[in-house]
């Protein structure tokens, strides 16, 4: 969700911002896994935007998205995840992430991601608050 916000996409970046603006209503805690970091980093360094990097990096740090560690917990529940389902690695890093740090909701766009049952996290949902019910 944080690509929609910082590339401005048109659909999505409104929906991100009224998101943020209920977490920090709510008092609830927006986390991301360090990868994201570097995910949405590689944009802008392949085209050599020093703007948008600076940009990206003092979003990260204002303090209104917890930045979550890869350690050898995350990589443990990493590895429990990879072998229940059938998930690319970015995405297993992000579930294992959110389900270490125990997130209430995991949001994404992705519909497939959206019917898995990951313990540690409390329900998927995407930017419009929709989720997967069996």
């Amino acid at each position: 969700m944080f690509i929609y916000l910082l590339e401005g996409n048109p659909l999505f970046t409104p929906k991100v911002e009224r998101f943020q603006r209920q977490v920090e209503y709510r008092g609830d805690t927006l986390v991301t896994s360090v990868f994201t970091l570097g995910e949405v980093l590689t944009g802008p360094r392949r085209t050599g935007d020093t703007n948008g990097i600076s940009a990206i990096k003092a979003y990260f740090a204002s303090g209104r998205i917890a930045i979550l560690p890869f350690d050898s917990v995350t990589a443990d529940r990493y590895s429990m995840v990879r072998s229940a389902c059938k998930v690319s690695q970015a995405d297993g890093i992000h579930l294992a992430s959110a389900a270490v740090a125990e997130a209430n909701a995991f949001v994404t766009n992705d519909k497939d991601l959206r019917k898995l049952v990951i313990p540690g996290i409390g329900f998927m949902m995407d930017l419009d608050g929709n989720t997967h019910v069996p």
